[in-house]
C-alpha cells in the first residue's frame, strides 16, 4: 500500500516541461522569502503602534495597490508579453521592499504599500499566462498545481523562518530577506528560463482555449464566478489579517507558534495537493462542483473558530480552510482560463486575480473593523455567513453553465 501511493504520488509529477520545473523552482525561492506578509498586521500593531482602524486603512491601500497591479499586469502581458513583466515585477518589488522598512509613518505607509503591491502584483496574470505558455493543454492544472504546490512549500518554510527571524533579529530582518530573495529569484528566472512571445496575432500559444468566446465583460457566468472567488478570497485573507492577531490576543501565542500553526497550510498542500488533483483529474469532477465543494468548507473553517477555548480549534479550522484551498484555488484558476477565447487570456487573468486584489481589501478592513466593534465572534459569524451567500451563487453558477453547455 504505501509503495502503490508513493508510486502515484511521483506519477503526479509526471510530463512537466523544463520551463515548467524552472518556473516552480524560481517560485519557491520567491516565495519563501516572502515572509513579511504573514506578519504584517502584527509588525503594523506591535512595533509601530497602529489602531486596528488604522491597520485596516493600510491593508486597503495593499489591496488597491494588488488590484491596480493585477489589471496592469494583465494589460501589458497582452501588449508586451509575459515574460517582461514577470522581469520587471519582481526585480522592481524586491528593491521596493528593501526600503519598506525605512517608512513608519501612517501615510507614508499607506503610500509604500499601494506602490509595492501595484508592482508586485503585475507578476500574477502574467504568470498565468505563462503556464498556458510553457504547458500542455492536457496538464495545465496539474501544472498550476506544481507551481501552487511549490508557493506553498515556500509558505510552509517561510513563516516558520519568519518567525525564527523576528526573535533573533526583528522585523527589520524580514524585510531584507525578502527584498533580497525577491531579486535573488528573477535573476534565476532570467538565466534559466528562455523568453517566448505570445502577444501577437501569429502567436498565440496553441495551450488557449479555441473558440471566438464573449468579450470578458459580456460574459455573465464569468462575473457570477467572479463574485465567488472574491469571496473565497475574503474568507481566506483572513490568514493574514485577522487570524495572526487572534493568535496572540486569545490564545497568547508567539509570532514563532503562529508561523509553525500557518506553516501546516503550506504542509498540507504540499503532501496532499497533487495527489488529490491529479485522482480529481482521472473522476473529472466538473469545475463548478469542485468549487461549490471549496465554499463550503471554507465557511464552515470559519463557524468552527465560534467555539474557542481550546487551541485544537485553531488547528482544526486551519485543516478545513486547507483542504477547502486545495479543492478550489486550482480549479477557480482552471475554470478562469477555460472561459477565455484566443487573445483574451491577459484580461481574463486580470480579472481573475483582482477578485482576489478586491477580496484582500475588504478582508483587511471589514475583519478588522467588526473585531474593534463587536470582537473575533462576529468576525467569524460574518465570515461564515458570506460564505453561505457565496455557496448559493456557486450553485447558482452550476447550473448557468450547464445550461450553456446543454444549449451548445
Amino acid at each position: 500500500m504505501p509503495n502503490s501511493f508513493l508510486k502515484k504520488y511521483v506519477s503526479s509529477f509526471e510530463g512537466f516541461s523544463r520551463e515548467i520545473w524552472f518556473l516552480t523552482l524560481i517560485t519557491f525561492i520567491n516565495r519563501a522569502g516572502t515572509m513579511v506578509l504573514p506578519f504584517l498586521s502584527r509588525y503594523l500593531k506591535e512595533d509601530l503602534h497602529f489602531s486596528y482602524g488604522q491597520i485596516g486603512w493600510i491593508m486597503v491601500c495593499f489591496g488597491l495597490g494588488s488590484m491596480t497591479g493585477s489589471w496592469l499586469g494583465g494589460k501589458f502581458t497582452d501588449k508586451i508579453g509575459f515574460y517582461r513583466v514577470m522581469v520587471f515585477s519582481l526585480f522592481t518589488s524586491g528593491v521596493l521592499f528593501l526600503a519598506l522598512q525605512f517608512v513608519t509613518g501612517f501615510q507614508g505607509l499607506c503610500a509604500a504599500m499601494f506602490i509595492i503591491m501595484t508592482v508586485s502584483d503585475m507578476f500574477r496574470p502574467a504568470m498565468f499566462v505563462s503556464l498556458g505558455t510553457y504547458s500542455k493543454p492536457e496538464n495545465r492544472t496539474r501544472a498550476l498545481t506544481l507551481v501552487r504546490l511549490a508557493i506553498n512549500l515556500g509558505f510552509a518554510a517561510g513563516p516558520a523562518l519568519g518567525g525564527f527571524i523576528i526573535i533573533q533579529m526583528g522585523y527589520a530582518g524580514l524585510f531584507w530577506v525578502d527584498g533580497i530573495t525577491c531579486i535573488l529569484a528573477i535573476v534565476l528566472f532570467r538565466i534559466l528560463v528562455g523568453e517566448k512571445r505570445t502577444n501577437t496575432k501569429d502567436d498565440v500559444p496553441d495551450t488557449a482555449v479555441s473558440k471566438e468566446g464573449k468579450p470578458v465583460f459580456r460574459d455573465k457566468p464569468y462575473w457570477v464566478f467572479l463574485f465567488v472567488t472574491f469571496v473565497l478570497g475574503m474568507l481566506f485573507f483572513q490568514l493574514f489579517t485577522t487570524l495572526p492577531i487572534y493568535h496572540e490576543e486569545v490564545y497568547g501565542l508567539t509570532e514563532f507558534q503562529t508561523g509553525l500553526l500557518m506553516s501546516l497550510n503550506g504542509l498540507l498542500i504540499f503532501v496532499f495537493e497533487m495527489p488529490l488533483v491529479s485522482y480529481i483529474e482521472k473522476q473529472k469532477a466538473a469545475k463548478t462542483r469542485l468549487i461549490l465543494l471549496s465554499t463550503i468548507l471554507m465557511a464552515t473553517s470559519f463557524f468552527v473558530l465560534l467555539f474557542p477555548g481550546w487551541a485544537g480549534v485553531l488547528v482544526l479550522s486551519m485543516a478545513i480552510i486547507t483542504l477547502g484551498e486545495m479543492i478550489g484555488f486550482p480549479y477557480t484558476n482552471a475554470f478562469a482560463m477555460s472561459r477565455a477565447s484566443k487573445g483574451r487570456e491577459g484580461r481574463y487573468m486580470a480579472l481573475y486575480t483582482m477578485s482576489f486584489s478586491l477580496a484582500h481589501i475588504w478582508s483587511a478592513k471589514t475583519g478588522m473593523e467588526i473585531i474593534d466593534r463587536w470582537g473575533y465572534n462576529a468576525n467569524w459569524l460574518f465570515m461564515g455567513t458570506l460564505g453561505v451567500i457565496a455557496l448559493v451563487c456557486a450553485l447558482f453558477l452550476r447550473n448557468m453553465v450547464r445550461k450553456e453547455e446543454q444549449e451548445a
